[in-house]
């Protein structure tokens, strides 16, 4: 099961640790956050302590008009065993209380300055990036115009070689080899590479190669959106080929499908070439401009003139 450390969220959402730094490797599992406000009023009968507890301004407002009695009480019950970690937003000031109880269960107490509305949504989205149902494909994802591409294909047939010639006319790589892609929602996946192949590619004959350390910061990318599957694929004479693109083919990773287009190769064939030209027709697709549906119509229109 996927999990993020508390120790990653703080470095990710740059957090101050106030307390708890014991368990500063407790794991998160879930993207839910909770604001315990019924919980401040002594109401736990629902508490879902396995979720990362966001205190704010209204949250902590009313724990200063408690007892001391009770805001230690309610600091000790929200302090639960299975609590991952308790953050305070809004740069308010973290109460004693919640200090004492964190250190005693080694619970890391974390804090912000950012507005609590706003970081809650940063918070969730970055856990639902990291914690979304994942998989990896052997192949090579670059970013063409702002397009993620994954190109695919059998080992030798120059996916490698084409994110080459790609980077050098001033595109992005993102991963190669192997992609790791996450479902982050529907028809809606994320590429990126594995941390020991950042930066890398292999080009045979010449080994692995650094791409940022040779084109810089610029040629690279952590993480895209894969939006097309380019399958690249040794040319068979005895195969017929779509040549209008009226068809579109589909593939299915996870529970999402994406556009793919077969491209054959041989000698004399510029992938990089066909694959900045997949990506620009699709973003004019996106536009509503179907140049293959456009011509078929003319075609069409063509033909009913010649038999009148």
């Amino acid at each position: 099961m996927s999990y993020v450390t508390v120790k990653d969220a703080q470095e990710k959402l740059f957090l101050e640790l106030c307390a708890g730094e014991a368990g500063i490797e407790r794991e998160i599992h879930t993207s839910d956050i909770s604001r315990p406000g019924l919980e401040m009023a002594g109401y736990f009968n629902y508490y879902l302590a396995d979720r990362v507890q966001l205190l704010g301004k209204t949250e902590l407002s009313f724990f200063a008009n408690l007892t001391e009695v009770e805001r230690i009480d309610r600091m000790k019950r929200l302090c639960s065993e299975t609590t991952p970690a308790i953050i305070v937003a809004h740069e308010m000031e973290v109460p004693v209380e919640l200090i004492e109880a964190a250190e005693n269960q080694g619970i890391p107490v974390l804090k912000t300055d950012v507005p609590t509305t706003r970081f809650s949504g940063m918070l969730t989205n970055y856990l639902s990036g990291r914690l979304a149902p994942m998989t990896a494909i052997h192949g090579v994802l670059v970013d063409v115009y702002g397009i993620g591409i994954l190109i695919t294909g059998k080992s030798g047939v120059g996916k490698s070689e084409t994110a080459l010639e790609l980077v050098k006319r001033g595109h992005r790589l993102v991963a190669d080899d192997l992609v790791e892609i996450r479902q982050v929602a529907k028809n809606v996946l994320i590429g990126n590479a594995p941390k020991l192949l950042e930066h890398m590619l292999e080009i045979r004959g010449v080994g692995i190669v650094d791409m940022m350390t040779l084109f810089g910061a610029s040629a690279v990318k952590s993480d895209k959106r894969i939006l097309i599957i380019v399958d690249l694929e040794f040319w068979d004479q005895d195969k017929i080929y779509d040549r209008l693109g009226i068809d579109e083919e589909k593939m299915k990773i996870m529970d999402s499908e994406l556009t793919k287009l077969t491209v054959p190769v041989r000698p004399g064939r510029n992938l990089s070439v066909i694959i900045e030209v997949a990506a620009m027709d699709y973003r004019m697709k996106k536009l509503g401009v179907n140049a293959a549906e456009e011509f078929t119509k003319k075609l069409a229109d063509e033909i009913k003139v010649n038999r009148k």
